[in-house]
């Protein structure tokens, strides 16, 4: 049998535990993305703005944990604003000023 080291087994112990929380915020991070592409669909401008608020704290959260890197959390809570704000200026006819 091979030599066990108290240290190697806490250590195991731990990556056991660290592995099961960062697989439920990942999946919960999916999850959150999933409802917000599928409210930008939908147009509910109110609706959008509030669940991209819980998407950018979910971000935040996850990137404070450890569980994804802190730019890579802002780079995509700032490229789910950018599509949010082209989604809202096709959305919105383009005024057309009456020529003089």
């Amino acid at each position: 049998m091979a030599k066990r080291i108290k240290s190697g087994i806490k250590r195991h112990r731990q990556s056991l535990k660290k592995r099961d929380r960062n697989t439920t915020v990942k999946s919960d991070l999916k999850t959150q993305l999933k409802k917000l592409n599928s409210t930008i669909a939908e147009g509910d401008a109110a609706t959008v703005d509030q669940v991209l608020r819980e998407t950018e704290s979910k971000l935040k959260k996850a990137a404070s944990k450890g569980v994804i890197r802190k730019k890579t959390a802002s780079r995509r809570t700032s490229r789910l604003a950018k599509r949010i704000s082209k989604a809202r200026a096709a959305a919105v006819p383009a005024v057309e000023t009456p020529a003089s």
